[in-house]
């Protein structure tokens, strides 16, 4: 076992940036399988004993934070922290940061390459046409040049979004009721109060909020119903911000005329659902961040916040998920 203090990634990937940058600081990285159980993630904290986590795949659950005796950190290698329990890190004295906005062109390109997979019917048509069939008599497709497209948040990723989107000449509207006024103009979209005003009005919906208690479904049969006939959802956020059983239902119906996915309620999935199945849906394995140049930004940003954390430097307030005091100096010497 390695004797400098441990840091253990979530999964089988960390970029090189990254791991310089720990061991350069005096840490050794430990990584688990991709996704681990409770059990696995357990037994690597029991055995390796980190003082800083860099959260990526999977759930950290209770118990598993509960298992690290010289744990001090856990860093979500993101800007979502729904998959850690952060009431009980609170509860053992262990800061959870978040690595926001290094990921953003990464994802609101995604969310763009969707719309027009989506929008355009990329996949059916390329199905179809590897399977013999040439319909361009048939076909008639639409235009994204006009269409509104409301974003739900404006973070970081949604304003990358809002820039790109501006360009195809999409006109943008924001419901996000944390962000002032200031920064919806900046974006250049219209301000809208209720999100159901938006859903009314959007020809495509791109979610970029976080997933919390309170907005658990917050696309579910009802809203999903007020948007115009023949309309989008596009989700690079959180799965379980969409009642997929009421998307599908949606989509079938033809209220909805099609959907792209990066995220879903269950990660990875277990079984080829309904939805999955569906022609109208364009799918994606939670990868809008996973470029080389995101996982460089976020990966450097995930370690150098538990370094600075361990080291006693103050981070920015944005980047602390929980309220803590924050450790004495526990930087290795060299």
């Amino acid at each position: 076992m390695p004797s400098q203090p441990i840091i253990l990634v979530t999964g089988p990937y960390l970029a090189t940036q990254a791991k310089e940058l720990a061991e350069a600081s005096g840490y050794a990285i430990v990584h688990t399988p991709p996704y681990p159980t409770e059990y696995v993630l357990k037994a690597h904290i029991e055995q390796h004993d980190p003082v800083g986590v860099v959260a990526r795949m999977g759930q950290f659950t209770a118990n598993a934070i509960a298992a690290g005796k010289s744990l001090k950190v856990i860093s979500k290698h993101g800007a979502g922290v729904d998959n850690i329990d952060v009431a009980a890190a609170t509860k053992h004295n262990v800061q959870v940061i978040r690595a926001a906005g290094a990921n953003a062109v990464s994802v609101a390109e995604h969310a763009v390459a969707l719309m027009f997979a989506t929008v355009k019917q990329l996949v059916p048509l390329d199905a179809s046409l590897r399977d013999g069939r040439w319909e361009k008599a048939s076909f008639e497709g639409r235009e994204l040049f006009g269409m509104r497209l409301g974003l739900v948040g404006a973070g970081a990723i949604a304003a990358a979004t809002a820039r790109l989107a501006r360009g195809i000449g999409l006109e943008l509207y924001v419901y996000d009721p944390y962000a002032s006024d200031e920064n919806i103009a900046a974006m250049g979209a219209h301000r809208v109060e209720r999100v159901e005003d938006l859903l009314a009005q959007a020809d495509i919906v791109s979610l970029h909020c976080p997933l919390t208690a309170q907005n658990h479904h917050l696309l579910d049969a009802k809203r999903l119903s007020l948007m115009p006939r023949g309309s989008y959802v596009i989700n690079t956020a959180r799965g379980g911000l969409i009642d997929e059983s009421a998307l599908l239902a949606a989509l079938e119906s033809g209220q909805l005329a099609g959907a792209g996915l990066d995220t879903f309620e269950e990660e990875p999935p277990t079984q080829v659902t309904p939805l999955m199945r569906s022609t109208r849906v364009v799918l994606t394995p939670h990868i809008g961040g996973a470029t080389a140049e995101a996982g460089a930004r976020v990966g450097t940003l995930a370690v150098g916040g538990i370094i600075e954390l361990l080291a006693a430097r103050p981070l920015a307030a944005d980047r602390l998920v929980n309220d803590i005091v924050q450790p004495a100096d526990a930087t290795p010497s060299h």
